[in-house]
């Protein structure tokens, strides 16, 4: 998996993987790949280099929105989240709007056409 990859990374800072139909299990693993790292400079254990991330059209829904919300709730680096066309529905929107009670990090998400 990429994200087996993205474990390891230090210096990725943006990562764009639209239309790539990585549906609620690619997202549970990217997800997973945001809260591990193994760099010194960032928190133990979480991913400290991804800025931005582009998940446009990847079908991911309420559940995957859930696995990303999880990491948002830990990752310290994320700025940019891009959720368009995802189908997230008013589930994933509160799984998101619950994460980003703690995460002082992002500065942009996108989710147009994927709450409703």
């Amino acid at each position: 998996h990429l994200a087996d990859a993205l474990r390891v990374n230090t210096s990725l800072e943006r990562l764009s993987l639209r239309y790539n139909n990585i549906g609620p299990e690619g997202a549970a693993h990217l997800a997973d790949a945001l809260r591990v790292n193994t760099s010194l400079r960032g928190e133990a254990g979480v991913n400290t280099s991804l800025e931005e991330l582009n998940l446009r059209w990847n079908n991911i829904g309420p559940e995957g929105t859930a696995h990303l919300a999880d990491a948002l709730r830990v990752n310290t680096s994320l700025e940019r989240l891009s959720l368009r066309y995802n189908n997230i529905g008013p589930e994933g929107a509160a799984h998101l709007a619950d994460a980003l009670r703690v995460n002082t990090s992002l500065k942009r998400l996108g989710t147009s056409c994927g709450c409703a």
